[in-house]
């Protein structure tokens, strides 16, 4: 059987597009990907990147799922020591309240960002024992109202806004985040290395692995991740390891031309290297046919359709993957959706 195809992206920027542009773009390949068959439209947390403009994630989710009706919509991932649980369990649940079924939230450790603009996010701790504990306090959030010891006092927050000073004694201990309460929101962990297996193992979620970018430790990471699996947790997600993982593509009816755009990743992944930032730059032919990419490289599959998917095939079965997640960089954003579009449509067939 074959696994479903989601969708990750960050918002790319091009030159001589705006930045509305990229945010623009995002919205349609949220819809282009929905009438293609995707399972999901994912999108990343960056801060302070000239190049991507995904850094306020839960309001661009909201956007895709407002113009969509039936694609599910989540965050690949929120960077979660960036952020208090309640302010994510607040937005991710007013998102699942207004969408019904259809939001995921992925979390990650990194800060997704550089150091500089990390510390001004006022970041907590990524130690595996925080990450863990707030982990678990946005499963109790996105629950009902029993899973928290609740008290009949005057709740602080609803006595302020009728300018009553609530007694010391009358204010609910509880801590709720409303509308998020009953939501249930499906948690993902993701990862890029084995610490990241042994959390989503211990927390019993589902495990979304940036074979993307780090493809070296997958083989790794998902062997701690499947010995270690506890579906007894009390954050378990699902019975048994769940895996998802993520391959940079392009695709065009000829393999010259899918290697000619995607020159311009290859372009973006020069720069991320050497610590630079700036819109995805126009494809050119200088080096194109020179890369050597033997057997499946999930960090630039490139090709025809039927190469592609074949590729894509081959790696779900030397993983036992659930799911792949793709990304995709073209300067113009027409490539990039037909790209998609005919990768489904192979893909399916």
């Amino acid at each position: 059987m074959t696994v479903p195809l989601s969708i990750l992206d960050l918002a790319p920027t091009s030159t001589g597009r705006s930045r509305r542009d990229a945010l623009d773009d995002s919205l349609r390949l949220a819809q282009v990907a929905e009438q293609a068959g995707y399972k999901r439209f994912w999108m990343a947390e960056h801060h302070g990147s000239a190049t991507f403009m995904s850094s306020a994630t839960a309001l661009l989710l909201g956007r895709a799922a407002e113009h969509t009706s039936t694609i599910r919509v989540g965050s690949g991932g929120v960077m979660l020591p960036n952020h208090s649980p309640l302010m994510v369990a607040e937005y991710y649940g007013t998102l699942a309240t207004l969408y019904p079924d259809r939001v995921d939230l992925g979390l990650g450790r990194a800060p997704g960002t550089d150091p500089v603009t990390a510390a001004e996010l006022r970041r907590g701790g990524a130690d595996l024992n925080d990450f863990a504990a707030d982990v678990l306090k946005l499963k109790r959030f996105f629950g009902g109202s029993d899973d928290a010891t609740v008290d009949h006092g005057v709740p602080g927050s609803q006595a302020s806004t009728l300018g009553i000073e609530p007694r010391a004694h009358q204010i609910r201990r509880a801590v709720r985040a409303i509308p998020g309460e009953g939501t249930h929101v499906p948690l993902w962990m993701l990862g890029s290395s084995t610490g990241g297996a042994q959390v989503a193992a211990e927390l019993g979620l589902p495990f979304s692995f940036a074979s993307h970018f780090a493809p070296t430790h997958i083989a790794a990471a998902l062997q701690i991740y499947r010995d270690r699996f506890k579906a007894d947790a009390e954050t378990a997600q699902v019975d048994r390891p769940t895996v998802m993982a993520g391959v940079n593509v392009m695709v065009a009816e000829t393999d010259h031309e899918a290697q000619y755009q995607a020159s311009t990743h290859t372009k973006l992944q020069s720069q991320l290297r050497f610590g630079s930032t700036g819109p995805l730059q126009p494809p050119s032919w200088d080096g194109v046919g020179t890369r050597v990419n033997p057997g499946v490289d999930p960090t630039h599959i490139v090709g025809t359709p039927a190469d592609v998917a074949e590729r894509i095939g081959h790696f779900v079965e030397a993983f036992a993957l659930d799911e792949i997640i793709v990304t995709c960089y073209a300067f113009d954003p027409a490539v990039r959706e037909n790209a998609l579009v005919s990768l489904a449509e192979e893909w399916s067939a």
